[in-house]
């Protein structure tokens, strides 16, 4: 059977509608204060919405590990157990701070790719560089600095480096790579958290990044991945390991090559369904809205079948 049976427009849309459900289940939760009630909500809604679907689902990337995740940890399985064979990546809700603390760009992500098709990434930090569609291969690499891939890159566009924005997570850890942006005039976009949507910003021309770098969680590396190779960019990821700990969790998943620089194959292989509903209101998309006894959600869809991109805006009663 081809990896393609079973992905299709129907599909698609079934992902976003459970999609729509964990958004405004969270919704509920912004402003409150309480990231696990929020973040709870959203995985509730989630895992019953996925549990609805014809499909024979497996989490690949999700809340943890068994031990750490009550429901939608790393290998559980969710769906009516018929249909076709589907690995599933999601973050219920990335953005539980920015949920909490009614701040923008919260998001419910989730990805679909046929059984064995994107990397099991453990719970760690991933070294990460994107770029959106439209480039010839190897313009940006991992292993150069960032003032050289960003130089790289303005040339590719053909504009001067004053012109491009670069996507950066503010962190202290990522001071060096800000400074060296800065000294060689790269506009640099500081966001605060969603790193997820960081990589997707780069391909969608009216948010005005370019490129994305720096250090990010690995399960929303792969996520983003499946998002790029819905509309043809690139992307490298390595895994960064801090301690015994957190390389126990690779080696478990099967990941040997503690070293490997990942490509976008690599890190998510297609055919790829991408969903993102916003919770909060962000540069990427709305957030739930309730107004006279009905709500609004709009919702991301991206398909690497078709290298569609469209743009769900629902409206239902409470």
């Amino acid at each position: 059977m081809s990896v393609y049976a079973g992905f299709n427009a129907g599909l698609a849309l079934k992902a976003a509608l459970a999609a729509e459900k964990a958004a405004i289940a969270a919704s509920y939760f912004v402003g409150r204060g309480d990231e696990k009630a929020a973040d709870k909500a959203a995985v509730d809604a989630l895992r019953t919405a996925l549990n609805a679907m014809d499909i024979q689902g497996r989490i690949v990337i999700g809340e943890g590990e068994r031990d750490e995740a009550p429901m939608l940890y790393i290998g559980e399985e969710v769906g009516t157990g018929n249909g076709p064979e589907i690995d599933i990546a999601l973050d219920p809700l990335e953005g539980t701070t920015l949920t909490a603390k009614a701040m923008a760009n919260a998001l419910v992500v989730m990805a679909f790719a046929p059984k064995g098709q994107m990397l099991y990434a453990p719970d760690v930090y991933m070294d990460k560089i994107a770029i959106g569609a439209g480039y010839k291969a190897g313009i940006v690499d991992l292993d150069a600095s960032p003032a050289d891939n960003a130089r790289a890159l303005a040339k590719a566009k053909g504009v001067s480096i004053e012109h491009l924005t670069v996507c950066v997570l503010d962190r202290a850890r990522h001071s060096s790579i800000i400074d060296e942006l800065r000294n060689v005039k790269a506009r640099v976009l500081l966001i605060t958290d969603g790193d997820v949507q960081g990589v997707i910003n780069t391909t969608d021309p009216d948010t005005q990044v370019d490129m994305y770098i720096g250090q990010g969680g690995a399960p929303e590396g792969v996520l983003a991945a499946a998002a790029l190779q819905c509309v043809g960019g690139q992307m490298q990821g390595r895994l960064h390991f801090r301690n015994d700990d957190e390389i126990g969790r690779a080696r478990r998943l099967g990941i040997d090559n503690l070293d490997q620089k990942y490509d976008l194959n690599g890190l998510a292989a297609g055919p790829a369904i991408f969903v993102a509903t916003g919770v909060t209101p962000g540069s990427l998309l709305d957030g739930v809205r309730f107004k006279n006894g009905r709500v609004t959600t709009e919702t991301l869809v991206m398909s690497s079948i078709d290298r569609s991109v469209q743009r769900l805006r629902s409206d239902r009663p409470v």
